[in-house]
């Protein structure tokens, strides 16, 4: 007679790629009972279990959001004073009346805030389901639809157990990942995506004191440039309304390329797992934070994320070109913080990393200081006007190709004043009816008899 009742049972992950896993930590759970099982198994299953309580959608938000939420209670997290709502306003407010001069695109800023690193969290958390349910979907349903069909007829209603464990492992992932970003992001527009409300230009209090420290400028400087960047972003999507949709399209595109290659999965599971003590819950959460579901990226991802990527880049080099236009001749302190914005968003904190091996989004533009040199090239060149105007549609926007040589960029392009009006309707006329349209019989270009 066995010791336990529940050695006697099959294991019904058998085959799968989590029987490495639920066998290192006690084997089958049939029936909900955990047998074989060490203290710390036990904590890491009833903690998934609690994850995989009944929710809409792909992940538990509720779940995820008390992970998150228990994250930043990890460290001071005051509410901002009714002083520091005022001073958020303020500076926005100043901002605006400085972008005047340096761009087309009007105001987008409806209200200000000041917000706490709490309130990052709920004030963010839909942008967040638009960008991460999408990813999340695929990979839960794609490891189970993975299977063999053997291994699916076999397991039966197992199958819908994995993907709840699976869902409610992403859902710790979501968590951590959302947590540690909270203790780091200084505006509601920080990593380039527009997370907050439409319109809600706010500023995390406690991060951006964070950040001022060592900077050798003044605290109200500090705020005053990041206030200037984040009216920016508003700005910016406020009137290019494709803009947002651009950006979240290329996150659904990536999760459409989504391929779950099953034993690529188990083998990386098989690996990470030598050497890790099943009974340390913190080791087992170690795997999750390092990518272990993750799978490879496939072609149309890898295109996706470059398009991501190159997005972020020319969205964050706008803002860094506007600003740099808006401060060149009022904020002595600017230039040093263009270099420290520029500097940290290039490098990327601990938190965007996670986040990135957790759901696969690369939040950081790499190529920053190549589109913000592209940028101030064609304004140089071309004007406000010509700059802002390649907004107007995704097509126009500059490629990779074009952030390899940025100066490059329309380099043929000629400020409007310094064409006669004849040749403006002549330029535009051949924009219009294309390169081997003949020249118009007024213009400079028609043949002579």
């Amino acid at each position: 007679m066995t010791d336990n009742p529940g050695d006697d049972q099959p294991n019904p992950f058998k085959g799968t790629p989590f029987e490495q896993i639920f066998g290192a930590l006690g084997g089958a759970f049939p029936g909900g009972a955990f047998p074989g099982g060490a203290g710390g198994g036990m904590a890491f299953f009833q903690q998934l279990q609690s994850l995989m309580q009944p929710h809409d959608g792909p992940l538990n938000w509720a779940a995820a959001n008390d992970v998150a939420r228990k994250a930043v209670a990890q460290e001071p997290d005051p509410s901002p004073t009714q002083r520091d709502q005022d001073r958020v306003a303020d500076a926005v407010r100043l901002a605006d009346h400085w972008l005047d001069t340096a761009t087309g695109f009007p105001s987008g800023v409806g209200t200000t805030a000041a917000w706490s690193r709490a309130e990052w969290l709920v004030e963010t958390q839909p942008v967040w389901q638009v960008l991460v349910e999408p990813v999340a979907a695929r990979s839960v349903t794609g490891l189970s639809s993975g299977l063999p069909e053997e291994m699916r007829a076999a397991a039966g209603p197992l199958v819908g157990i994995i993907g709840q464990a699976v869902g409610g492992m992403m859902a710790m992932q979501i968590g951590q990942g959302l947590g540690a970003l909270a203790g780091e992001v200084l505006t509601a527009s920080d990593i380039g995506l527009p997370l907050g409300a439409a319109g809600k230009a706010a500023l995390v209090m406690t991060n951006v004191r964070a950040f001022a420290e060592g900077l050798d400028v003044t605290e109200d400087d500090v705020v005053l440039y990041l206030a200037l960047r984040e009216a920016a972003h508003q700005r910016l999507f406020a009137h290019v309304p494709w803009l947002r949709e651009h950006l979240i399209g290329a996150v659904t595109d990536y999760a459409r390329g989504l391929e779950v290659n099953v034993q690529q999965i188990q083998d990386r599971v098989q690996e990470q797992l030598r050497g890790i003590d099943p009974t340390n819950l913190e080791a087992m959460q170690g795997l999750l934070e390092g990518g272990l579901f993750d799978p490879p990226q496939t072609e149309a991802q890898t295109a996706a994320l470059s398009r991501l990527e190159i997005a972020l880049a020319l969205v964050e080099g706008w803002v860094d070109e506007v600003v740099g236009q808006a401060t060149a001749e009022r904020m002595p302190a600017a230039a040093k913080l263009r270099e420290a914005v520029r500097r940290r968003r290039a490098a990327g904190g601990p938190a965007e990393q996670t986040f990135a091996a957790l759901v696969g989004l690369e939040l950081r533009p790499r190529r920053l200081r190549d589109a913000s040199t592209l940028w101030g090239g064609l304004r140089t060149r071309s004007g406000q006007e010509a700059r802002d105007g390649v907004w107007m549609h995704p097509d126009l926007l500059p490629t990779a190709a074009d952030l390899d040589d940025p100066l490059s960029f329309r380099s043929e392009a000629t400020h409007p004043e310094t064409l006669s009006e004849e040749e403006f309707d002549a330029e535009l006329r051949k924009l219009l009816d294309g390169p081997d349209s003949p020249a118009a019989p007024d213009s400079p270009d028609s043949p002579t008899e």
